[in-house]
């Protein structure tokens, strides 16, 4: 596997580095989210105002200049080669039960946004109390059971829109 990344810069601009270039950086760490870049030279003030890791996006500021990224890691370049998904589970329509149980609890309803790691509903099985989270951010369409249900395992729990 080849160990270059890329990195697209507002969308138009694509830069390739090595890993060895990149360890090479003169890059100071001076905040939480900032850095200070010396190269060729030249002094840059880095900022990192927004980022997204699953997603590979980060907004940064460089001396005032603010830059919308999108960094490709090799293993990135390499799923994309092979033709799979990256991010899988943010494409999820619906939550099936994971195992025969007991509806304690719902947390959401059909229409309310959620985000990613959101606890939706808690499951009983084999005498423990299981807490199902939202794969993703969406908008439930709909909750296909009520407290007290007992599922079977791959019952459908929860659409997205």
């Amino acid at each position: 596997m080849d160990s270059s990344y890329s990195i697209k810069v507002d969308g138009d601009l694509e830069f390739t580095f090595s890993h060895d270039e990149i360890a090479a950086l003169d890059l100071i760490k001076t905040g939480k989210t900032s850095l200070h870049l010396l190269q060729k030279g030249q002094s840059y003030a880095v900022e990192i105002l927004e980022s997204d890791f699953n997603e590979g996006t980060y907004t940064i500021s460089v001396n005032g200049s603010e830059y919308t990224t999108s960094i490709f890691t090799p293993l990135d370049e390499l799923i994309l080669k092979m033709g799979f998904a990256a991010n899988g589970a943010k494409n999820i329509d619906s939550i099936y039960a994971p195992m025969p149980g007991l509806i304690l609890d719902i947390l959401v309803e059909a229409g309310q946004e959620v985000d990613e790691e959101d606890q939706l509903l808690v499951l009983e099985a084999m005498k423990m109390e299981n807490i199902i989270t939202s794969p993703r951010k969406g908008v439930i369409k709909q909750v296909a059971v009520k407290q007290g249900d007992t599922v079977d395992k791959k019952q459908l729990l929860i659409a997205f829109e």
